[in-house]
């Protein structure tokens, strides 16, 4: 019998719900799912790659087969390096697919034996995105049910607002 593991990788800044989601639901289809946290300071990260690691790590606690781990360059050494066979990747939109089908072709192509499985978040979580998250966070918008509670303690504490 084979063990199967898995990546998720993302910036996860912020860790969503609908990240939460496919983390809980991916964890499911295998023996290992670890959560990979792309190490990219070019993004302009609103929180560290520590800090995300944390949050995800208070988050999936419950999740008995989820590891978090960092990463930097290719996906695919990664891969690799951890042993690991499957890419697990969410799919919000068209507009996902089209940029996510580019990356698993690229992919496959340097590496042909890690594979690429896309998941659709659930219907709640389906328009929600890190981005999205910052900026209506940073225009006072309420992000409430959006995010895990320890984000949101996080996202208030940043921006120096009082957590309710």
């Amino acid at each position: 019998m084979h063990t199967v593991k898995a990546i998720y990788p993302g910036s996860f800044d912020p860790l969503t719900n609908g990240h939460l989601d496919l983390i809980a639901r991916g964890a499911q289809f295998a023996d290992e799912l670890v959560v990979a946290v792309l190490d990219n300071e070019e993004k302009h990260p609103l929180f560290s790659v520590g800090e995300r690691v944390e949050m995800l790590r208070e988050a999936t606690r419950e999740v008995g087969n989820v590891t978090i781990a960092t990463f930097e360059g290719l996906l695919v050494d990664f891969a690799k390096q951890q042993g690991a066979r499957m890419v697990l990747r969410g799919i919000r939109a068209i507009s996902d697919y089209e940029y996510e089908l580019q990356m698993a072709l690229m992919n496959r192509r340097l590496s042909p034996d890690v594979e690429t499985v896309f998941m659709i978040p659930a219907e709640k979580y389906s328009y929600v995105s890190s981005r999205l998250i910052k900026q209506v966070f940073n225009l006072g918008g309420s992000v409430d049910g959006l995010v895990p509670p320890n984000v949101l303690e996080r996202l208030k504490a940043r921006a120096g607002r009082a957590a309710k």
